[in-house]
């Protein structure tokens, strides 16, 4: 046998050789039959809700976008966002690569503009193929109205770290040549 438990089991009188045959044999036919144990339905219905909240947050969307278009907002936005955008510097050296739809954009960018990005001083807005980099509250609007359009936005969350008195690191700085 290749069960230790089985064969302990077995030498304790506590099953018999019929009894380890007919587990092993069922435990076969489970396999063979692929015996569900609920896991996919769990994985259908999880699925259905992701859809679903897809779906709703779509259809808020675009109740905002229309809301604000009827206003008159985005087109006022479009034009606010192209005016208030920084000029990329010519001979920047250093890449900045972003998120957007699913793909990978990067700019070019020089160490002020970056450490601005990433203190969450600029955002980035793409509008008809065009990456623009705007202050921190354009963006904002601009992920309010029509979140589609924006490419970066530096978000402060609650989670940040607590720096503790007696950190014997406190004094090293952790080096920002560590960008993807």
């Amino acid at each position: 046998m290749a069960n230790p438990f089985q064969e302990q089991l077995l030498k304790a009188g506590l099953v018999s050789k019929q009894k380890v045959q007919k587990a092993k044999t069922q435990k076969k036919r489970d396999r063979k039959a692929k015996v569900d144990d609920g896991s996919a339905a769990l994985k259908q219905e999880i699925a259905a809700q992701k859809k679903a909240q897809a779906e709703k947050d779509k259809a808020l969307n675009e109740k905002r976008f229309e809301e604000a278009s009827e206003k008159g907002l985005v087109r006022g936005l479009v034009t606010e966002f192209k005016r208030l955008a920084i000029k990329l510097p010519q001979h920047a050296e250093l890449k900045f690569n972003y998120t957007f739809n699913n793909k990978i954009f990067s700019l070019y960018v020089d160490e002020k503009l970056q450490s601005q990005l990433l203190n969450g001083q600029l955002g980035i807005v793409r509008h008809e193929e065009t990456s623009y980099l705007v202050p921190h509250k354009l963006a904002e609007r601009v992920n309010m109205l029509v979140p589609e359009w924006c490419g970066y936005l530096w978000v402060k969350d609650d989670k940040t770290q607590v720096v503790e008195e007696d950190d014997p690191y406190a004094d090293y700085v952790i080096p920002d040549d560590l960008m993807w």
